[in-house]
């Protein structure tokens, strides 16, 4: 089997898919989110959407241009949907979330909604030309002629296709969190703190009644950001 597959009993654990009913299944082709935060089109559209019923309708409705990721149209079978990705299948779209047991959930989403996208930022460099680059939880690159003002932790809230940057949501004392792991993944939280370690352990955040990493840590504007439906 060629390693465009793996054993189902490998699969990462935030899959919502039965471990025992065939021995392959297919693994995500290399994307900007990690193994277990996404899962492949041909997968999703089959076995977690349910619009197709093998593979081959999978490809068939790939081919038909019918499907879009983040605005853009989609015809590769293996390309990973993750968190926070915005999957359309016709006139149709859903957000990719982690619901409160770990598993990723395609979650139907209003049209308008699919028209932004809530980015995570990972980090800044400085590259030639004294340009700056701000990098996101998803793989993507945003340039700027300017050092913005987002830090690591913020959100960015762009738009789809064209990747503008409509608002974003610092990461600071009273904003709201959405946790993408922990014992409390999938919850929304309000930040009360920030404990910067000046080691190489992780900066820790609080909130009410318990605390987590900052990488777990995803500002998003209000809890509307996150479709919310039963954990089936």
């Amino acid at each position: 089997m060629s390693s465009s597959h793996m054993k189902r009993l490998t699969m990462p654990r935030s899959w919502p898919l039965p471990r025992k009913s065939s021995v392959w299944i297919q693994k995500p082709n290399p994307c900007g989110h990690p193994l277990d935060l996404c899962m492949p089109m041909g997968v999703i559209l089959r076995d977690v959407l349910g619009v197709a019923q093998n593979r081959r309708e999978a490809k068939k409705i790939l081919h038909s241009k019918l499907v879009k990721v983040d605005g853009a149209i989609e015809t590769d079978i293996g390309r990973g949907v993750g968190l926070m990705d915005v999957l359309t299948v016709g006139d149709v779209s859903y957000k990719c979330v982690l619901d409160t047991n770990g598993k990723l959930r395609y979650r139907t989403i209003p049209a308008k909604e699919a028209l932004t996208k809530i980015c995570r930022v990972m980090g800044k460099t400085t590259i030639k030309g004294a340009k700056t680059q701000v990098h996101l939880h998803d793989g993507r690159n945003l340039l700027f002629n300017e050092n913005p003002e987002y830090k690591t932790g913020d959100s960015l809230v762009i738009s789809l296709p064209d990747q503008e940057v409509k608002s974003y949501h610092k990461f600071e004392e009273g904003s709201i969190a959405y946790l993408t792991g922990g014992n409390h993944i999938g919850e929304l939280a309000t930040v009360r703190g920030q404990d910067i370690k000046r080691s190489s352990k992780a900066n820790e955040v609080q909130f009410d009644d318990f605390g987590t990493i900052s990488d777990y840590v995803f500002i998003i504007s209000d809890e509307s950001d996150i479709p919310m439906g039963d954990n089936s």
